[in-house]
Order: C-alpha cells, then sequence, then structure tokens
C-alpha cells in the first residue's frame, strides 16, 4: 500500500491531518510532519527521517505538501532525491487526500493516486455564491442534467 504524508507551514499538516480523521477515520500509513517557526532546525531531519521510514514500510510514498516553493516543499523535494519512490504533490486540500484515500488499496499504484490527486484537487477549488445555489435546474433542452 502506499503511503501519505502530509507536510506544511504551521498548523497547516496537523488540521488537515484532524479534518482527514474526522472524515475518513483512522488511516495506515499516513504521516504529519508540520513545518513550525520554533522546530525549524530539525525540519530537515524529521521529514527526512519520516519519509525514508514510510517508505520503508509501504509500496512508495506520496507527499502532500501545501505550497510550491515553499520550505516544506523545497526540504520534501531534497528528502527524495535521496529516498527512491518518493512523489511530491503540492497545493494540498481536503477533497485530494480524502479521494486519494477512499483510492488506496494494497495494489494501488502510486503514480495513478497522483493522478486522482491532481485532478480531485483541482475539482475541489470552485466559486459558488448563494444566488446559483438556490437557482432552479434548467429545463431539458436546456442544458439539463
Amino acid at each position: 500500500m502506499v503511503g501519505f504524508i502530509v507536510t506544511g507551514h504551521g498548523e497547516f499538516a496537523p488540521g488537515l491531518a484532524s479534518a482527514v480523521r474526522m472524515v475518513a477515520g483512522d488511516q495506515p500509513l499516513f504521516r504529519v510532519v508540520p513545518f513550525r517557526e520554533a522546530e525549524a532546525g530539525a525540519y530537515a531531519d524529521v521529514l527526512g527521517q519520516a519519509l525514508a521510514e514510510l517508505a520503508a514500510e509501504s509500496d512508495g510514498v506520496i507527499a502532500f505538501v501545501d505550497l510550491l516553493g515553499g520550505t516544506p516543499f523545497n526540504q520534501t523535494m531534497m528528502a527524495a532525491a535521496e529516498t527512491p519512490g518518493i512523489e511530491v504533490v503540492t497545493g494540498a486540500n481536503l477533497p485530494m487526500l480524502v479521494e486519494c484515500l477512499v483510492a488506496r488499496t494494497a495494489d494501488t499504484a502510486a503514480d495513478a493516486l497522483v493522478k486522482t490527486a491532481l485532478a480531485v484537487g483541482g475539482a475541489g477549488i470552485t466559486h459558488k455564491n448563494l444566488a446559483d445555489l438556490m437557482a432552479p435546474p434548467p429545463e431539458d433542452g436546456e442544458g439539463g442534467r
């Protein structure tokens, strides 16, 4: 089974993991490594060790990171260069993680889960307003469902 690790600035990763547990329950091979200012000096070592341990326990690892180009991303990329089998996905969000967890089985490959993450993560970003949500559905022949 593919392992998942979530990392990001401040309380992003623990908060996202808390939401994942609320929606999908406790998950195997799921780790959280926050990047906190007070612990910044040890972050690279803690992250690298967590990634290496998870890679040894699983059939590949997907690291879900908050922000492209930030310290968590940069450190994850450097650790991934030292440990084979790590994929890095940025812009992590709750729909992305939940869908990937639901899709993850003992036989699911990391590259298939990365494709799922990218599709669902992007689709989860929308703009809505109350008027649009309250409007009646279009009648048949006018773009109906």
